[in-house]
């Protein structure tokens, strides 16, 4: 079988357009390790300064271009890395799985108050779940990253649960991709009753924790954010 001779000019396009994406995806992966790093540091620091670690694990993701583009022709976003920059704010991921509701909100707070981070969005899904019973404290934030070339600063959607709102979640991801997002009323159903089940597990569970610490259980809920679109958070 005869090849084809390659057309140079048109090789060198194709190897500058991957070269601009793998710098474009870079950018994001740092942004990602950053944050990665400052969740250790508190982390760590806790473990020292309190002899308690509120952290259960990070687990960290970055789109594949495959989903990226997905998402362009989604959102109807212009397809130049310019407007992908701008408008999709999801490249970089970071999930944070903590004990308790209460840890949740403490290291958003110790997150999000650093001079460097700056706060895009909020969405408190724990404070107001989602109609199908999802719960988890979601926060794009910006942050400086140090490139040869100067000074990025790139966005991370940082999520806050705890573990058995990540259990849940896990679960009806895996029921949503089996059906093809077509889940059947009586799971839907049972899995809005396991998150009721989910959430006054982490109550009962955060009550006992208190007690073992001599702390007396604390009835009153955990006090919610205002999600707000834009801006530093702010507690009700």
């Amino acid at each position: 079988m005869t090849s084809l001779p390659v057309d140079g000019d048109m090789l060198e396009q194709v190897r500058g357009l991957r070269d601009e994406m793998t710098r474009f995806l870079s950018e994001y992966r740092f942004g990602m390790r950053e944050i990665e790093t400052k969740m250790s540091i508190l982390r760590e620091d806790f473990e020292n300064a309190h002899a308690y670690n509120p952290v259960e694990h990070v687990t960290c993701r970055l789109k594949s271009p495959d989903s990226i583009a997905e998402k362009v022709v989604r959102k109807g976003v212009a397809p130049d890395l310019d407007s992908i920059r701008r408008e999709i704010t999801d490249i970089a991921g970071v999930r944070v799985t903590c004990s308790f509701v209460r840890d949740v909100y403490r290291l958003f707070e110790l997150l999000v108050g650093q001079d460097d981070i700056t706060v895009r969005e909020v969405k408190d899904y724990i404070a107001e779940p989602k109609e199908n019973g999802y719960k988890s404290l979601h926060v794009i934030v910006e942050v400086p990253v140090f490139l040869s070339t100067g000074m990025v600063r790139v966005p991370v959607e940082v999520q806050f649960r705890t573990i058995a709102m990540d259990f849940w979640a896990s679960l009806e991801h895996k029921i949503y991709y089996k059906y093809d997002k077509h889940v059947p009323s009586r799971l839907t159903d049972s899995l809005r009753e396991a998150a009721v089940t989910a959430s006054e597990l982490d109550a009962r569970m955060e009550n006992l924790h208190r007690e073992i610490h001599g702390v007396q259980p604390d009835p009153s809920p955990v006090p919610p954010l205002r999600a707000l679109p834009s801006g530093g958070p702010s507690r009700a």
